[in-house]
């Protein structure tokens, strides 16, 4: 367990914020994740990273509505919080609770012991992604530098 607070600015990384990926469908979007994750961290596992997350979108879809997705999964051999962020070329349908499709993406892999601090972060994604303006800001960015300044200046 970390002693400090967990915050967007302390788990997103510019690597793991990209703009205007191109993606066909919601499995493809997740490989695309998985292997960004996996080559960022390469103590885990690229084809683990993508089951997990497949295997929470079977419960019941992490597309949240107005285009926006926060997938995130449980991970063993993770020993801290991983989000990455993402904002997609055009929308791909995610089963999301509106029946939109998805343009903008925020992904979290927790360790396999999660807490309620985890869990609680999810909650603040949550919160943040229903601020119409907030979104409208990520997608306007022109690329990953001002998509990752503008997600870790807005807290």
């Amino acid at each position: 367990m970390t002693e400090t607070p967990l915050t967007i600015q302390s788990i997103l990384v510019p690597e793991l914020t990209l703009s205007g990926v191109p993606g066909t469908s919601k499995k493809r979007i997740l490989e695309l994740i998985a292997e960004h994750i996996a080559r960022r961290y390469p103590e885990l596992e690229e084809a683990q990273i993508f089951n997990n997350l497949v295997s929470r979108e079977r419960l019941g879809s992490t597309g949240i509505g107005q285009g926006i997705a926060i997938p995130h999964c449980r991970l063993e051999n993770c020993n801290h919080v991983i989000g990455a962020l993402l904002t997609l070329e055009e929308g791909v349908a995610f089963d999301a609770i509106d029946n939109q499709p998805v343009d903008l993406l925020f992904v979290l892999i927790v360790p396999k012991e999660a807490t309620s601090e985890h869990l609680e972060l999810l909650s603040q994604l949550a919160e943040k992604f229903n601020e119409r303006t907030f979104c409208e800001r990520l997608r306007r960015c022109e690329d990953a530098t001002q998509l990752y300044e503008a997600m870790t200046q807005s807290q």
